[in-house]
């Protein structure tokens, strides 16, 4: 591609996808719908600038972005909790899949006119985004309610889904190339292989060079290793005829348990959420516009019947199930979609000829413009569930921190630096019951104190997608325990930035460093050298027959001025603290 034209062409993304999707988040309708609508505007079925007329390389370029995705989302759940999700993973998305295809397949017999077509047609449009969906509750914190792990054990299930699916194709064909002649014994072999390398991998391989390279502060090296294990993880999934999120989604969670975790969700969220603006933007140019006003009423009939039928059973296979009326109302609106295996199903189908060009690309337009609708949908559902009455499961927690899924409540206190200071207040804050999480840059310390079973990963705190994931802006208390003056500052000054309201008490040295961490944003900030000599001078008054409480009251005037009887002659004059939230109140 020329170097021009492919800036030129970045630029009328940019500038259009910003548009839409402020627009968008302006009335409420989301980022997603914008980025799909943005796709429709300079897809090539539309007049106009155009991006690129090769959407199908662009789709399947993004779908890495959907790799991404279920990889951060591996990283979120524990494998046990998928142990725990196994009635609805395989009871209900296996009973969804199979008669939500039947019911799609015999109302598409009429379209189609045979029954391996319509089989086709009915089992691919039986799949829902994984895409769409996951990354709504994602972003929404909804993961963890009941409706959010209903709607994750489905969407699984569906991707295992594929599989059989695929091998299925080659049966309900006439004639065209068998995509795979190997016997059946040496594809299962294959696939166990695959699993294999990827758990085995996640589970010990991975861990063990990621804690290489943290040992020797290789940041690059660092994300680069996460980076390869996931697209190997992908790419070996690929390579046994399964979906590569799934093997992403594997390596997450083998990866879960992991030390590394929250800083391998740092290092990774920032390129999931770049590929999947993309992959969406690249679904909305798949919408053929031709398509639909040709045969509008037709087309409409296509939509409506599908999003009937995949609503109404979705709904009535939730409540059998066990799931009350309002989350089955959001589970079925939310997965009444179809989804993107669809594009890859559909065009093995066109392929192998089982389908021709025109069902083609009327098949890809209704996916396309199911997903469109999906983020309306999902409204309209929430507004019904709404006034069938909540469950009271708005949980807004990951899947990693939450008390119904993790077993655990979600940590009150962040404590930055595990070393002496840092594990002096965890055990004060264990004794007490009170849950916490802590970070240490140095992963040998990480190792040791997370083997002793603590609340300890390795992590730097200054880093701005850390506290992202981590989601320290949902506690109480950050603690800062940096004996690194400079470190500290930084930290409390991206903590600060990161949560404005947030109480963050902080080590200092001595009185320089305590106003330099006042300025930088700390709720409060203990000078240890001067602390530890007023514990001498308490002693000593002690020693000298001065009563308890008046010695007490003695240290208190001193710290209630600022240290000011202590700063003569030592510092200049002190600086004022930051107003914060607990100051104002």
């Amino acid at each position: 591609m020329d170097p021009k034209s492919f800036v030129h062409a970045a630029v009328l993304l940019l500038i259009v996808a910003a548009t839409a999707v402020a627009l968008f988040r302006h009335f409420g309708l989301g980022s997603i719908l914008g980025l799909l609508v943005t796709g429709i505007l300079i897809g090539p079925h539309t007049p106009g600038p155009t991006f690129t007329a090769h959407v199908d390389d662009l789709r399947h370029f993004t779908e890495l972005g959907v790799v991404l995705l279920l990889f951060v989302i591996g990283l979120e759940v524990q494998p046990r909790r998928l142990w725990e999700l196994r009635r609805t993973l395989f009871g209900l998305g296996t009973l969804q899949v199979a008669l939500t295809g039947l019911a799609l397949a015999a109302a598409a017999r009429w379209v189609a006119g045979d029954w391996s077509a319509a089989l086709l047609i009915g089992l691919s449009l039986a799949l829902s985004s994984t895409a769409l969906v996951m990354q709504t509750l994602y972003e929404q914190h909804e993961i963890a309610t009941r409706h959010g792990q209903t709607a994750f054990s489905v969407l699984l299930l569906q991707d295992l889904a594929v599989v059989p699916l695929l091998a299925l194709l080659p049966v309900l064909a006439t004639d065209g190339p068998l995509p795979n002649d190997l016997p059946l014994w040496e594809q299962l072999g294959i696939v166990a292989a695959m699993l294999a390398l990827v758990v085995g991998g996640g589970r010990w391989l991975v861990p063990r060079v990621l804690d290489l390279v943290a040992r020797q502060g290789n940041r690059e090296a660092f994300f680069l290793v996460v980076m390869a294990a996931v697209f190997i993880a992908a790419g070996a999934m690929d390579l046994a005829g399964m979906s590569m999120a799934l093997g992403a989604f594997l390596m997450g969670a083998m990866l879960s348990g992991s030390r590394y975790s929250v800083q391998i969700h740092a290092h990774v969220e920032p390129h999931k959420g770049l590929l999947m603006s993309l992959f969406f933007v690249a679904v909305g140019m798949s919408v053929d516009l031709g398509v639909i006003a040709a045969e509008p009423l037709r087309f409409a009939a296509y939509l409506g019947a599908l999003l009937l039928i995949k609503i109404g059973l979705l709904y009535g296979l939730a409540r059998l199930f066990g799931s009350d009326r309002a989350d089955a109302v959001r589970v079925a609106f939310m997965l009444g979609q179809a989804g993107e295996f669809g594009f890859i199903l559909f065009g093995t189908a066109k392929a192998l000829s089982l389908i021709d060009d025109t069902l083609f690309a009327s098949a890809v337009t209704v996916i396309s413009i199911s997903m469109l609708l999906t983020p309306l949908l999902m409204r309209a559902g929430n507004r019904i569930a709404g006034r069938l009455g909540d469950g009271g499961d708005e949980v807004h927690e990951g899947f990693r921190y939450s008390a119904e899924s993790a077993g655990e409540r979600p940590p009150r206190v962040v404590v930055a630096g595990y070393g002496r200071v840092g594990h002096t207040i965890g055990a004060v804050l264990s004794s007490h019951g009170i849950p916490y999480i802590a970070f240490d840059a140095n992963p040998a310390a990480a190792a040791r104190w997370r083997g002793e079973g603590l609340p300890v990963h390795y992590g730097d705190i200054r880093d701005p997608h850390l506290l992202e994931a981590a989601k320290v802006q949902e506690a109480e208390v950050v603690v800062l325990t940096l004996d690194d003056t400079a470190a500290a500052i930084e930290a409390t000054t991206q903590v600060r930035a990161h949560a404005p309201a947030i109480t963050i008490v902080a080590r200092a040295r001595d009185l320089m460093a305590c106003d330099a961490l006042f300025r930088a944003g700390a709720s409060k900030a203990f000078p240890e050298v001067v602390e530890a000599s007023l514990r001498l001078a308490a002693e000593t008054l002690e020693g000298l027959g001065v009563p308890d409480p008046t010695a007490r009251h003695m240290l208190q005037e001193v710290r209630g001025e600022d240290y000011a009887l202590v700063r003569v002659g030592l510092d200049p004059p002190p600086i004022e603290p930051a107003p914060s939230d607990e100051t104002t109140k």
